[in-house]
């Protein structure tokens, strides 16, 4: 690039009032050391994507606002979760930056991955992944269920970069591109990897949240993992037709041999097998139908077109 780009480093919160003024500071020293280095232009920013917070996280970043222009926010009407927050905060930057980074307000992301993104983006790359360099720091039942994560996304077909969340650079082309894709079940790492456009990735180490706690219980990251397979593949139906199928061929094979003694005389009451039989049948039936109900659901929601968020307010100036 010619040109020193803008760049707009957007920060989805949700309850991050204790997190947000050190998130804030680092983020801005860091920009300030880009522009010295004419990595970014001046006039790059900050955006605070509220996610209808309880604390007073909204307050905090009137204040942050009011401290220094470049720290800017909007504010969703309702808590809609991260992926919504995290995507109103993008559409804002786009048409106002030349690349927007999305990053979390814990900091668990090492920010001075930024530095190589940029460079990353000015060789002419338009999306730039940030993906873990290892899972050290994690627990072991941690690492085991997101190497799981990865492997069963992969198994079931979502297109998806192994260990990287939503830590990433989009130009603002890439962020138009991504504008286009209008479905209210949000998963936005399955979703960008279907733009296209040159792509590169950058590695970093995580480290602990600066300040509060993780908003990711496991009960959570079950239902993410739900939503991104449920939303981008349609193997689990296949796979309830191949259980199915298989299922039959047994009952065939059963079938022959019941008859067999049958006619042999050699039938005896199998209160034992006709139980763990009705119970297994009933557990396939019933995981079979919350499948296909988690299909219809989201058929459901996409088809009533409502706005996926709506801004309250906003402090763009």
């Amino acid at each position: 690039m010619n040109s020193t780009p803008r760049i707009a480093i957007v920060i989805p919160c949700y309850n991050e009032q204790e997190a947000l003024p050190i998130t804030a500071s680092k983020l801005l020293e860091l920009l300030d050391k880009m522009a010295g280095e004419e990595l970014v232009s001046l006039d790059s920013y900050i955006l605070c994507s509220n996610d209808g917070s309880r604390d007073n996280t909204w307050q905090v970043i009137t204040r942050l606002h009011s401290e220094d222009p470049r720290i800017k926010g909007i504010s969703l009407a309702h808590n809609r979760g991260h992926q919504y927050a995290l995507l109103a905060g993008l559409m804002a930057a786009h048409g106002h930056c030349d690349a927007a980074i999305s990053i979390d307000a814990d900091l668990q992301d090492d920010p001075n991955a930024i530095v190589e993104m940029v460079r990353r983006f000015r060789e002419g790359k338009e999306i730039v992944y940030g993906v873990r360099s290892s899972r050290a720091t994690d627990t072991w039942f941690k690492r085991t269920t997101a190497h799981g994560f990865y492997s069963f996304q992969r198994l079931m077909g979502l297109d998806t970069v192994y260990d990287h969340a939503d830590y990433r650079l989009m130009s603002d082309r890439a962020l138009g591109l991504l504008e286009e894709y209008g479905e209210s079940n949000l998963f936005l790492r399955g979703i960008i990897p279907q733009i296209g456009l040159d792509t590169a990735i950058v590695t970093y180490e995580r480290h602990e949240r600066v300040a509060g706690e993780s908003k990711y219980p496991l009960a959570k990251m079950i239902s993410f993992s739900i939503d991104g397979i449920t939303s981008f593949s349609a193997k689990p139906i296949r796979v309830i037709f191949m259980t199915g199928l298989i299922l039959m061929l047994l009952d065939i094979a059963v079938a022959i041999y019941v008859f067999s003694a049958y006619f042999a005389d050699k039938t005896i009451l199998g209160w034992t097998s006709l139980m763990l039989s009705v119970w297994f049948l009933g557990s396939i039936t019933l995981m079979s139908i919350g499948i296909v109900g988690e299909y219809i659901g989201k058929i459901f929601n996409e088809v009533k077109h409502r706005p996926r968020y709506a801004i309250r307010d906003r402090l763009m100036d």
